[in-house]
């Protein structure tokens, strides 16, 4: 009996997390170049509870873990010059006030006091000798990424990529840090699109269709722990010589 009340109990716990991670993803379902996060769930076959023998099975709690989806958002044209949008793999590079560097897929940039390009709340673009001066000329990127100020070349944005996603940590919703160690590299086969933004890759309907599968399933976990526990209280009555 005790063994189904934890192994239900700990059917709940994943659901809790899956919910919050939707409720995360469909509050940032409008930000520019947002990759939503999403939960991986198992419970261990029998194969795999052999190799711990000196547990019980249902001391074994389902294994759970978030990642993120780097799925490409669709392309919004907005007009604006200073929205750019990568075609193919690779992030924009950002420098932070703090100096350390991070990685992005929304492209809504605009000209800081200095007159570089720079991402709204701080970050400045890092391009290929370095932040990027448009002063307040005439933005026009190319699709290779040079940027032309009123007819004259003065850099070109470099997206760059890393050997393996999943090292990527997020930040700030739509920031990546690179873990020490590794260092990006420009990302081949890419173009930029500019008077563009990638939206996110938030299917708004698909979420929250798994949130209402996720509290259904949590719901029938409780069920199950509350059902459980009066038949054991009624066993725990009988025992006693009260039923």
């Amino acid at each position: 009996m005790i063994k189904g009340i934890y192994t239900s109990a700990s059917g709940m716990l994943p659901r809790l997390r899956k919910q919050e991670l939707i409720a995360n993803n469909l509050s940032n379902a409008s930000a520019p170049g947002y990759k939503k996060d999403m939960l991986f769930t198992r419970e261990l076959s029998r194969a795999e509870k052999k190799i711990t023998p000196k547990r019980s099975d249902w001391e074994v709690p389902m294994v759970n873990s978030t990642y993120t989806d780097f799925t490409p958002g669709t392309f919004d044209q907005t007009g604006n010059p200073l929205d750019f949008a990568i075609d193919g793999d690779g992030f924009f590079q950002l420098e932070l006030d703090d100096g350390s560097r991070v990685l992005t897929r929304a492209g809504n940039f605009e000209v800081n006091p200095q007159g570089q390009l720079a991402f709204p709340g701080g970050g400045v673009l890092i391009g290929e000798g370095g932040p990027i001066e448009v002063g307040g000329g005439k933005v026009t990127v190319a699709a290779t990424g040079e940027v032309d100020v009123d007819g004259s070349v003065v850099g070109k944005i470099v997206p760059v990529t890393v050997p393996d996603l999943t090292q990527l940590k997020k930040i700030g919703g739509m920031m990546f840090a690179v873990p020490a160690g590794v260092q990006p590299s420009a990302a081949p086969h890419v173009s930029i699109q500019q008077g563009y933004q990638e939206t996110s890759n938030v299917d708004i309907v698909s979420e929250m269709i798994e949130m209402i599968i996720s509290f259904r399933e949590y719901e029938a976990n409780a069920k199950a722990v509350q059902t459980q526990d009066q038949s054991l209280d009624q066993l725990f009555n009988k025992v006693a010589g009260k039923g």
